[in-house]
């Protein structure tokens, strides 16, 4: 079993380099799919996540060469199978885009349902909405999501609420189908644009990505493209937010400060400097955070990806606080975890009531999820003392690196075996 230690109450300080972005990873490399050439794809996070997909891509029949850690080649002419099992979806949520990746290939795709973070119920009921209205027969059974065609055909799709899952699925199933798909109140996500971006650079023809509508015109043949993905917005958001959290002072490179935007607003308001610059953001605290309220939103909004991480600075900002979950039902799993650690926050459905405290205290803790990890590993470098924090799993599936990362930044942070028989802790 691995654990992470960390004796906090050192301010974070120096440069750090933010990997390729997770959530265009996952949505780009199922995508490769669809190409009727060899791809490369560069700037690819080290992390679990893009491990699992890649295998399963493997275990489809793709070809997949690694080139280095960030770059991989993918020849997926051989693909035959459109079946992704259970034991490969499970522990990723990305897997989902597999089913629009191989019905818009194959024209038939048996997935079983994704695994990943756990925030409550995650419908796919726009997912299958969107791949009915291309012509598709989906059934569920045995625990597989099962959409086949005899041909797929290009239609008007107007999503109930907005959803980068449904997004994504219509987009990859919609790019070889022939006529005109245009999809309405999509998602806005910056790597919704990077997968349009890169399905463009094979031949593809969407126009509108980034906005409320999206318009897929088919094409009969992608080309294979060399193609890089963009800055993580979420791992550039969590160290912007441990650095003023430390009362620090950290220069995050290779970013786009355009999709920081939200994160720094409210990172402003608690008191942080802030400054942007072409491809960085600097991030320094001087002084105790102040109260905020935030309130997550899909893109332009605060993402609620971060909603953890910015919990957990507000945990010790002079007055009270409100975070409102407006994606998730359930994303506040996390609130246990940092009240062992002495925060001070009352959750009431959507809502957390935050009052700040003076400083938080070094626990024993656990990484509920991929972004509750995060906010973990914040609040015990905030911590004065020792905390652990278990399951680290959730996330070494989304951080590349982040040991040697935060360590670079002057943490104390060490990955560790625990020998539950030896009851002693090994260094990893």
């Amino acid at each position: 079993m691995e654990k992470f230690v960390i004796s906090g109450g050192k301010p974070l300080k120096g440069t750090v380099h933010i990997s390729g972005a997770k959530n265009a990873a996952v949505a780009v490399l199922p995508a490769v799919l669809l190409s009727d050439e060899p791809c490369t794809i560069e700037n690819l996070p080290n992390i679990s996540d893009v491990s699992t997909i890649l295998q399963t891509m493997s275990a489809l029949g793709a070809k997949v060469k690694l080139i280095n850690k960030s770059t991989v080649e993918i020849d997926p002419r051989n693909v035959r199978s459109y079946v992704v099992t259970k034991q490969m979806a499970e522990g990723m949520r990305a897997s989902s885009y597999f089913m629009g990746a191989l019905l818009g290939r194959m024209k038939h795709s048996r997935v079983a349902p994704p695994g990943g973070c756990d925030f409550g119920v995650r419908p796919i009921d726009q997912h299958i909405k969107g791949f009915e209205a291309l012509g598709a027969k989906v059934t569920i059974e045995n625990g597989m999501v099962d959409a086949k065609a005899d041909e797929l055909r290009g239609s008007s799709i107007y999503l109930d609420v907005v959803s980068v899952g449904a997004t994504i699925n219509i987009m990859l199933a919609a790019v070889k189908v022939k006529g005109l798909t245009v999809i309405e109140n999509a998602a806005r996500e910056p790597h919704i644009v990077d997968l349009a971006n890169f399905l463009n650079s094979m031949g593809a023809d969407i126009m509108g990505a980034g906005t409320g509508m999206i318009k897929i015109r088919g094409v009969d043949y992608l080309k294979g493209a060399d193609y890089s993905i963009i800055p993580d917005q979420i791992e550039a958001g969590t160290y912007m937010v441990a650095a003023a959290a430390t009362m620090g002072d950290v220069l995050i490179n290779n970013v786009t400060p355009k999709h920081l935007e939200s994160i720094a607003a409210k990172l402003r308001e608690m008191g942080a400097l802030v400054e942007e610059f072409e491809e960085a953001v600097r991030v320094k605290m001087s002084s105790r955070p102040r109260k905020c309220n935030v309130k997550t939103m899909p893109h332009p909004g605060f993402p609620t990806d971060m909603q953890p991480q910015i919990a957990t600075i507000l945990a010790v900002a002079e007055g009270t606080s409100i975070v409102t979950e407006g994606v998730w039902d359930s994303r506040f799993r996390y609130v246990e975890q940092l009240t062992l650690m002495g925060a001070d926050i009352q959750v009431d459905g959507k809502m957390a009531v935050i009052t700040g405290v003076d400083a938080l205290s070094p626990a024993p803790v656990k990484a509920v999820d991929l972004r509750a990890g995060a906010a973990m590993l914040i609040a015990g470098m905030m911590a004065e003392g020792v905390t652990e924090i278990e399951e680290i799993d959730h996330i070494d599936r989304g951080y590349e690196e982040v040991v040697e990362k935060f360590t670079a930044l002057g943490a104390d942070i060490k990955r560790v075996y625990y020998d539950e028989n030896a009851g002693a802790l090994k260094r990893a």
